[in-house]
């Protein structure tokens, strides 16, 4: 049987208590949480770039993210934080209104998952047509890469080379090593080279304050009226919506990667409430992160929520501990992992000629339209929401089109 589907013999009962009781299932969840922690940094660092925050306030949310889950959520070993889909519904939201406006944001998208959850409609997300989520995916993928090309497109060629070292290294080095992020590894091995050869490029210090400690509460900086409500809900919903869509989606693949059931309706709750404490104390939302969940539990193993716990428990060392020398991360650097990230992203065998020719027409034409219009307005919810309507028109205007061609195709009998 596949690693992606274990037999129900080989998962056992993985509840805390159980791994509370079996001191080598404990060290396999620290450990899983370690991995997991460390392939978070790039990425988050990375995403608050996308949001237009400070990478400090990605990274505590992240921290409360992670926690607040590891109790609250409905899928164990889940890896909830500040994600990219998240990042790139907030940033038009901060370029255009400032950032006072994430927390009203937040807690409203907090607000809509609750309710989505108490309601019992998460199970409506499976209803979501597959081309829909193929065009969502793909356009995720076209985002992430075009927000990164600014930090190496017409840059200096030792810009350029960090760049592509580090898609090398990326790449190539977890053919040979397995047990430590490769991203981790040329983040590490290309900040020191900057560092001690002198080289001045920017860095993740010039994107914003990197200084070590805790914040205090997110303090609300705009009134609460019909402004700033006509303001935040455009980017509440489209927040709350992608949020939920990614996290349900990762509880889905992680329920078959483990053979164990998870409680969507749970997961749909916890996170708005997580989120409500990540506005309240770190500033921005996130949601389920599919590549750090696959770390771990594929590699790390990780099954129970103390994976998750220690995840962010070690996050929060390595933020509060190693706050400066993340502030000298070049950024080229982290435009390589994100574009690595993008291209990963991106369904390839969805655009292959023999995924096309099988595809029936209406299905392609609605994954196009899906990422057409995602890419054009920035927006995912409303490219998903295009690409529903549009699954539901298009087959009926093709039936449409194929009575009249066969009404005009047949004689006349009557003559």
């Amino acid at each position: 049987m596949s690693a992606l589907h274990p037999s129900p013999a080989a998962t056992a009962d993985h509840s805390v208590g159980t791994v509370l009781r079996k001191p080598h299932l404990l060290v396999r969840e620290m450990l899983a949480g370690v991995v997991t922690a460390l392939a978070l940094i790039p990425e988050v660092i990375s995403f608050s770039v996308i949001a237009g925050v400070d990478p400090k306030v990605s990274l505590i949310a992240s921290v409360v993210l992670c926690l607040a889950m590891s109790f609250l959520g409905g899928r164990p070993a889940m890896v909830t934080a500040a994600a990219g889909s998240v990042a790139l519904v907030i940033g038009p939201m901060v370029h255009l209104h400032g950032v006072q406006y994430i927390l009203p944001a937040v807690v409203l998208a907090g607000l809509i998952q609750i309710l989505f959850g108490v309601l019992g409609m998460a199970r409506l997300m499976r209803f979501i047509p597959a081309a829909v989520m193929t065009g969502f995916v793909n356009a995720l993928g076209i985002l992430i890469f075009f927000a990164q090309v600014p930090h190496f497109w017409g840059k200096s060629p030792l810009i350029w080379g960090l760049f592509i070292l580090t898609l090398l290294i990326v790449l190539w080095l977890p053919r040979f090593i397995k047990n430590i992020p490769a991203p981790l590894v040329a983040i590490v091995l290309l900040t020191v080279f900057t560092v001690t050869s002198g080289q001045l490029l920017p860095t993740v210090g010039d994107e914003g304050s990197m200084r070590g400690g805790l914040p205090g509460l997110t303090q609300l900086l705009v009134p609460l009226n019909g402004q700033t409500f006509a303001i935040i809900w455009p980017c509440a919903l489209s927040i709350a919506f992608v949020g939920l869509m990614e996290s349900l989606l990762t509880a889905r693949l992680v329920d078959d990667l483990t053979v164990t059931p998870s409680n969507k309706n749970r997961e749909s709750a916890g996170l708005g409430i997580a989120n409500i404490l990540a506005g309240f104390y770190g500033g921005i939302a996130g949601c389920a992160m599919i590549g750090q969940t696959i770390v771990n539990v594929e590699m790390g193993k990780g099954r129970s929520r103390l994976s998750t716990l220690a995840a962010g428990l070690v996050l929060l060392l390595l933020v509060t501990a190693l706050s400066e020398v993340m502030a000298k991360i070049p950024m080229s650097v982290l435009a390589g992992i994100m574009v690595i990230v993008a291209v990963k992203t991106f369904s390839w065998h969805s655009i292959t000629p023999a995924a096309l020719v099988k595809m029936p027409v209406t299905e392609t034409l609605v994954m196009l339209i899906t990422v057409a219009v995602t890419v054009s307005t920035g927006n995912l919810a409303i490219g998903v929401v295009a690409g529903v309507m549009m699954m539901l028109v298009l087959p009926r205007i093709v039936r449409c089109k194929q009575v009249v061609t066969s009404e005009t195709a047949s004689p006349d009998q009557e003559k």
